[in-house]
């Protein structure tokens, strides 16, 4: 059968577009892994939650083409709020709002809202500050917290840049003592906003930034889920009140990874309603720690579980790891392991308090929060030898029980005395000796137990 000849010209006009469609998919490919590329984790753990890496079609939309300044005195709440509704409502696969290097923004008070149409990005490269203090604070805008994410399936909060909260002027108001020098109390904040704060939002990614000194908590998530926090750095001076690193409520499936958090209260704090925590290689202190609670205030209910601390260093703190609860609530602590923790001139290690109180005239009451099911596998270091090293104050109708003690090795940071370790109705097992010696837990499971419904959450 004959074929018919093919021109010359149609031979080369084939190849030439079939080169181009090579090179446009290539080019398209390129871009889309350069805009959102992410640090390998250096564990096995599955990877934050991002855009999927098919999807080829991406928008970066520059904070100044809306409008934004950049000077740092500027109102740029407008721009902001145009660049995020433009990119909210892209139909792009992935949609980025870049703060540029070199730049500071001033932003208010401010509520970024969802659904959006796809995965956002904000990327912050530059410097993003609130108001300089209450005085600068306008008045009917909310002093409960500064950006806020409400209703977000889908977003990652990333950058090499700065988050700055100005929070010196907020640490002083006449509201709440709070510590000073040499023993003495200082006022401190009452109505000092949270500097971040996520609400009802899912699929969420905070990565490779800087934030220091917010008026309050620096990281706040209420009612989210799918939470990846990764090589963040959070400081704030040591007698800041307030300063939480990372608050978590109501919110589950969380990991806290290679992170650094210096502040004047807990670097991570965990309330009601979570589980599913991870928390590895965080660097705390000073401080106040990392806790689970305080729980149970005004009689309420409270659940949290499968929490895991490990690989983490505690340095200077007020406490390392502890777990706070009020007399009179109900619910339940359970599932909660802590290893691989190094101390170092921590005031107290190792401590359950289920007397947690802010005033003296607290009550002792017939319900608490139940707090079972904890581990404490090789925690090694050193305390401050002002408190003991190891305190488990267990309500004196709801004990805590299996508790789980092995590899604990704590020395005083100054002197040769080890301090005994505190026990009060506490129950559990030693799996191996311990430093100091642990005599005081009790055997068994206590019979009162079994008189209260708060195991179920």
């Amino acid at each position: 059968m004959k074929h018919s000849p093919i021109s010359p010209l149609a031979f080369s006009i084939f190849f030439l577009t079939l080169f181009l469609l090579v090179q446009a998919r290539h080019h398209s490919h390129t871009k889309h892994k350069h805009s959102h590329s992410h640090k390998s984790s250096k564990h096995s753990n599955p990877a934050p939650p991002y855009p999927p890496h098919n999807s080829n079609a991406s928008v970066v939309l520059d904070v100044r083409t809306f409008g934004a300044i950049g000077d740092g005195k500027t109102d740029d709440t407008e721009a902001f709020k145009m660049a995020w509704d433009t990119a909210c409502q892209s139909e792009s696969a992935v949609n980025a709002i870049l703060v540029p290097q070199g730049f500071s923004f001033l932003i208010q008070s401010t509520i970024f809202t969802g659904p959006c149409q796809s995965f956002m990005v904000l990327k912050v490269d530059g410097t993003l500050m609130p108001p300089d203090g209450p005085e600068s604070w306008p008045k009917n805008n909310s002093r409960h917290q500064w950006l806020v994410f409400y209703r977000i399936n889908g977003m990652s909060l990333e950058g090499n840049g700065l988050i700055d909260g100005r929070g010196e002027k907020w640490w002083d108001l006449p509201c709440k003592p709070h510590k000073g020098p040499n023993g003495t109390t200082l006022p401190g904040p009452c109505d000092s906003p949270i500097a971040i704060r996520f609400f009802t939002s899912s699929n969420l990614t905070v990565q490779g930034l800087r934030i220091k000194n917010s008026p309050q908590f620096h990281f706040r998530f209420d009612g989210c889920k799918n939470v990846h926090i990764e090589s963040i750095y959070i400081t704030a001076p040591k007698l800041s009140p307030n300063t939480d690193g990372i608050h978590i409520e109501n919110t589950n499936e969380v990991k806290i990874y290679n992170s650094v958090i210096s502040n004047g209260d807990d670097c991570v704090s965990i309330g009601s309603g979570c589980n599913d925590v991870d928390i590895k290689n965080i660097t705390c202190g000073p401080g106040h720690g990392i806790s689970i609670g305080s729980l149970g205030n005004h009689n309420s209910r409270a659940c949290v579980s499968d929490i895991v601390v490990r690989d983490s260093v505690i340095k200077m703190t007020e406490n390392g790891v502890r777990i706070k609860t009020w007399q009179g609530g109900s619910g339940s602590v359970s599932g909660v392991t802590f290893n691989n923790i190094h101390m170092v001139g921590v005031r107290n290690p190792i401590i359950i308090d289920q007397f947690y109180c802010l005033t003296k005239d607290c009550t002792n009451k017939t319900s608490a929060v139940s707090v079972s099911n904890i581990i404490y596998t090789n925690i090694r270091g050193t305390y401050d030898i002002r408190s003991p090293p190891m305190r488990f104050a267990c309500s004196d109708s709801v004990p805590c029980t299996n508790l789980t003690l092995s590899e604990i090795e704590l020395l005083p940071a100054e002197g040769d005395i080890v301090h005994d370790p505190f026990c009060w109705n506490a129950y559990g097992d030693l799996e191996t000796l311990t430093i100091p010696p642990v005599s005081c837990l009790l055997e068994g499971t206590p019979q009162s137990v079994s008189d209260f419904d708060i195991t179920r959450c």
